[in-house]
C-alpha cells in the first residue's frame, strides 16, 4: 500500500472506478492487514473457477462477472470482516449465511479468526456464474 491510499469506513480502500485485472490488483494491494490475504484468496478462487471472468472496481469494490453481461459476485472490506456479495445468492444451495434487504442477494462474512471454507466458496462461485447476472 502506498502512503497516498485513502481509506473509507472499515478500512476499505478508496480505488478509482475501472475495468480489468490491474484495477482489481490495485484494490487487493491496498486492502489492510489480514483482509488483504482474504481478498487475494477470494480473487484466486474466483479466477480458478471462472478463468474467463471479467473484473472491475465500482464503488470501491471489486466485481466479478462477464464483460457487458453483468456481475455474479463482489467483496468489500468492513470493520471486522470481508463482506462477499452473491447477487443471486438466494438461488444458491446451500444459502450463503447472511440475508439482505434485497430478496435475491445473500452475503458471506469472512472474519480473521474463521478461515474461509474454500470448497463451499468454490461451489457457490460455480453456481453463481451460471445464474442470471446483476446489471449494476
Amino acid at each position: 500500500m502506498t502512503q497516498t491510499t485513502k481509506r473509507l469506513s472499515g478500512g476499505n480502500p478508496r480505488i478509482a472506478k475501472g475495468e480489468g485485472a490491474a484495477v482489481v490488483e490495485a484494490y487487493l494491494a491496498a486492502m489492510p492487514g489480514w483482509k488483504q490475504d482474504v481478498g487475494r484468496q477470494l480473487d484466486r478462487l474466483i479466477c480458478a473457477e471462472v478463468p474467463e471472468v471479467h473484473k472491475a472496481v465500482k464503488w470501491n469494490t471489486p466485481f466479478y462477472g462477464f464483460a457487458g453481461d453483468g456481475w455474479f459476485t463482489a467483496f468489500h472490506c468492513m470493520t471486522r470482516y470481508v463482506k462477499v456479495t452473491f447477487f443471486q445468492g438466494a438461488a444458491l444451495d446451500p444459502l450463503p449465511p447472511v440475508g439482505s434487504k434485497q430478496p435475491d442477494v445473500r452475503y458471506l462474512h469472512v472474519f480473521e479468526a474463521e478461515p474461509l471454507d474454500e470448497a463451499r466458496f468454490r461451489d457457490w462461485i460455480r453456481q453463481a456464474r451460471a445464474l442470471p447476472l446483476a446489471k449494476l
